[in-house]
């Protein structure tokens, strides 16, 4: 059953008289800085929900610092509880709406809200509701840091060319008509949208204080060029995109990239002025048309980076070794490096050419698994999709004698999807 949440900062006489006949919770006794303290541990739905117990309790909603306000998970994917329909979760997104616009426009505004999250679907008439109430908040309240995770009614696999257009279009709507909604939000999380060629870029000139961005499942109609340009952003994540290529051309404050399945067959990232970047992360299962990739050309204008993680999906091995003499200026600051999903029975020597290079690495995590619950056994759809005979990738030793002197921990797992 689906609680659609309505609550009273102010108890009437009858709410006071049921809380009062709890006189055996001993919850309800505890210090409210305590029970603060317990309350902005959970989302604030449930918050709201244990606050019936008693008089004291009923008083606490106005008085929370941090708030986490969630339509939950996407349609049809598990929960850990059950699987919500469509209608349910339209309901809990409706509840969070109400919620958001009452408990923003009834707290006190000398108690700063030092965490705004609030996870809801991209909808006509509740998005705007919220987005509102945010931005009256943000104008008369203090609020330190605000979240948004945006997602669809519907998911990526159910999604059709037309449901990411007008996702897409619905998000530009909002974000025009609620710009003040926006412009004080530190972290923005968007799934399942498809974006013209310039509406990434105005949706982070909008948001000017955005310390963290993340796409899913978000693109353009074409295959373009992403250029990427903000002042504040310290994170990037783009999982499954479209794109000819993401420029990051301006990013001054940027210390982490990921970038998971790539679409282009050429160079996907380039980096041009990015300080900063410490960590980087690339996931991709690669075919045979996939071009393998060099890291002294990726890295030329970041030899900043210090982690570093490769993902290969248990395909093919798409990184190209090269000797120390190319690699070392774009690795001098690496110490972490961490090698996942080689595919099983892979040769491990080739790995040896990141230590040549890399004279700073303190840790080197490599990982062979063929994830077989994910991954595409059917010769017809391997075919499809280009997924090849995995091919071995060679590399000879550029000193013979090599040795080490900074790798502190050293870490090789081994393990297989298949049923035994």
């Amino acid at each position: 059953m689906i609680i659609c949440c309505s609550f009273q900062l102010n108890p009437t006489q009858e709410e006071t008289r049921n809380a009062d006949n709890g006189d055996g919770d001993r919850l309800s006794k505890l210090p409210n800085d305590l029970l603060l303290n317990i309350l902005e541990r959970v989302d604030t739905l449930d918050a709201i929900r244990a606050c019936v117990l008693s008089r004291q309790m009923l008083k606490l909603p106005a008085m929370l610092s941090q708030l986490f306000l969630s339509a939950g998970s996407i349609p049809g994917r598990h929960d850990k509880a059950r699987v919500f329909s469509l209608r349910e979760f339209l309901q809990i997104n409706r509840a969070v709406a109400h919620v958001t616009d009452n408990i923003l426009s009834t707290r006190c505004p000398d108690i700063t809200i030092t965490k705004l999250k609030i996870r809801f679907v991209l909808t006509q008439h509740d998005s705007p509701t919220i987005c509102r109430s945010v931005a009256r908040a943000m104008s008369a309240q203090k609020v330190a840091a605000a979240e948004f995770q945006i997602t669809t009614e519907k998911a990526r696999k159910i999604c059709s060319f037309a449901d990411f257009l007008r996702f897409g279009k619905q998000f530009n709507d909002l974000i025009g008509a609620c710009p003040d909604a926006f412009v004080g939000l530190r972290h923005l999380w968007l799934r399942n949208m498809r974006f013209g060629e310039h509406d990434i870029p105005s949706i982070l000139s909008t948001c000017k204080l955005l310390e963290s961005f993340c796409l899913t499942d978000c693109d353009s109609a074409i295959y373009f060029v992403l250029q990427v340009e903000h002042a504040q952003l310290v994170e990037f994540v783009v999982d499954r995109g479209k794109f000819e290529r993401i420029e990051l051309t301006y990013l001054p404050k940027l210390q982490r990239n990921c970038y998971n399945s790539w679409y282009s067959y050429e160079d996907f990232l380039y980096f041009l002025f990015v300080p900063q970047l410490s960590k980087l992360t690339l996931m991709k299962s690669a075919g045979r048309l996939q071009k393998t990739l060099e890291l002294s050309q990726l890295l030329a204008n970041v030899p900043s980076v210090s982690d570093l993680h490769l993902d290969f999906a248990s395909e093919k091995i798409w990184v190209l070794p090269k000797s120390p003499k190319l690699l070392t200026p774009v690795l001098s600051k690496l110490q972490r490096v961490n090698l996942g999903h080689l595919s099983e029975g892979s040769d491990l020597a080739w790995t040896m050419f990141i230590l040549e290079a890399a004279s700073s690495l303190k840790e080197l995590c490599i990982r062979v698994w063929d994830h077989w619950c994910k991954k595409v056994t059917d010769k017809e759809l391997r075919k499809k999709y280009g997924l090849c005979e995995k091919a071995e990738v060679k590399w000879k030793p550029y000193a013979p004698d090599f040795k080490h002197k900074n790798l502190a921990k050293l870490t090789v797992g081994v393990k297989t999807g298949r049923s035994r």
